[in-house]
């Protein structure tokens, strides 16, 4: 059972202690605390230009600043979407496994957990409403996995959604700290980053413990589909940064080809082995991944 292998392990249990009394501690209110201008310059950067998926191809080369600038607006918009849909799967996720059978102790921190990334999702939302007027669909697929254990789905679950933090929170420490940036970005950046790194601590621990407790059941072949579909999902959550729509908002002709030409890019598999440089270490180094 999860529950025997959380049980017997104190130090998961420090952990959440600690991070469920910060999360009291760095309690806000995010309806009062950011400030909305009623519109954001257009002639700027909306992300750092070093995150854009034409950064270091040479596509950047052929556009002018102002397309660039107009091109990082609707990637921002995109990422912040990406977060409202990313956000809204693992609050559904986690809602299913609060105060069940194997995950008593952990539903504690469940309840903050919960709480922070609704508000999350209503301040990405707010944002991407704002200043782009929409929020762009989701990809499709990605995060199929029929046919498994319940045991299986509860760690794949869990493991996505460590994915999807360490995806975001590499983005959002870039930007809450880039000058080139407008305050109102900066924050909302920022104040995630504050929140995710308890989230992904958490995570990381969750993780590693309902991997333990699978393996004492689990089979090679079992193992190693579990390795293929994370390598598959981690490529997918990248990925999803490429949208089409982007670029068509952005003035670009032909947006799925250059969407094609930007995956193709000896850049894009760069930036996807930069951005998950630690998680990629981490996964390895639990065993998740081969």
């Amino acid at each position: 059972m999860v529950s025997d292998v959380i049980d017997r392990n104190s130090r998961f249990q420090e952990i959440m202690d600690r991070l469920t009394a910060k999360s009291i501690d760095d309690y806000y209110n995010p309806y009062r605390l950011f400030e909305w201008p009623d519109r954001l310059p257009e002639n700027m950067w909306w992300m750092s230009p070093e995150l854009t998926t034409t950064h270091g191809t040479e596509l950047t080369e052929t556009l002018s600043q102002e397309q660039l600038h107009a091109l990082s607006k609707h990637e921002s918009i995109n990422f912040y979407s990406l977060n409202v849909h990313g956000i809204r799967e693992l609050l559904t996720e986690v809602v299913n496994r609060i105060h069940t059978a194997g995950f008593e102790k952990p539903s504690e921190f469940f309840h903050h957990f919960i709480g922070e990334e609704n508000e999350h999702m209503w301040f990405f939302a707010e944002f991407c409403l704002r200043y782009g007027g929409k929020i762009y669909r989701q990809p499709a697929g990605g995060a199929e996995a029929a046919g498994h254990s319940a045991k299986t789905e509860s760690l794949l679950v869990f493991t996505r959604i460590l994915i999807f933090e360490e995806l975001v929170d590499h983005f959002n420490s870039t930007m809450a700290t880039d000058e080139r940036l407008h305050e109102t970005i900066r924050a909302i950046n920022r104040i995630h980053h504050q929140d995710e790194s308890r989230h992904i601590a958490f995570g990381r621990e969750l993780v590693d413990l309902l991997y333990q407790d699978l393996k004492q059941t689990a089979s090679e072949q079992e193992l190693t589909d579990i390795s293929n579909y994370l390598r598959r999902y981690l490529t997918h959550s990248f990925e999803s940064l490429y949208h089409p729509q982007v670029y068509r908002d952005a003035g670009l002709e032909k947006p799925h080809e250059v969407r094609r030409l930007l995956l193709e890019s000896p850049a894009r598999a760069e930036a996807e082995q930069r951005t998950f440089r630690k998680t990629t270490k981490y996964l390895e180094r639990t065993g998740l991944i081969r």
